[in-house]
């Protein structure tokens, strides 16, 4: 350890406005007029009256407030979940967010016929697609749809 290397933590903050003896007072420090001088101007974004960048840029998305997290399950990940995770014949997306299989945000569930299914379950959900009901029903389960 040199005292060349030492960093000074203990540095005081400088209280600007309090007279001229203390110097930083008067103006303090903000210069003559104008108004960047006065208090609660922000400016932040102002580029000289160059068109700023946040106007510049094109404004794309759309993100609706009221919108309905649907958690989509395909067959092929339900049979993954079912080889994997010992899993009743009963599933559901209570279940599923028990396990952890589904995220907390999600507030329906939707099944898609995307792979095959080789258990029959009995699965509860919001909405499902007709390849998935004809799967399941194929595969010996039972579908059963909540209206809300």
């Amino acid at each position: 350890m040199f005292l060349n290397n030492l960093v000074k933590n203990n540095k005081k903050k400088i209280r600007v406005g309090r007279g001229i003896g203390s110097g930083k007072g008067k103006t303090s420090s903000r210069g003559h007029k104008g108004q960047k001088s006065r208090s609660g101007v922000s400016i932040k974004s102002f580029e000289g009256g160059q068109m700023p960048l946040y106007r510049r840029l094109p404004k794309r998305g759309f993100k609706t407030i009221n919108r309905n997290n649907i958690a989509i399950l395909n067959l092929s990940k339900i049979q993954n979940i079912v080889d994997k995770k010992n899993i009743t014949n009963i599933l559901d997306l209570k279940i599923l967010k028990e396990k952890k299989l589904v995220g907390k945000k999600f507030s329906k569930l939707k099944i898609l016929g995307s792979g095959e299914l080789k258990k029959n379950l009995e699965i509860t959900a919001h909405f499902a697609s007709k390849q998935a009901l004809a799967k399941i029903e194929k595969a010996g389960g039972k579908l059963s749809l909540i209206k809300k």
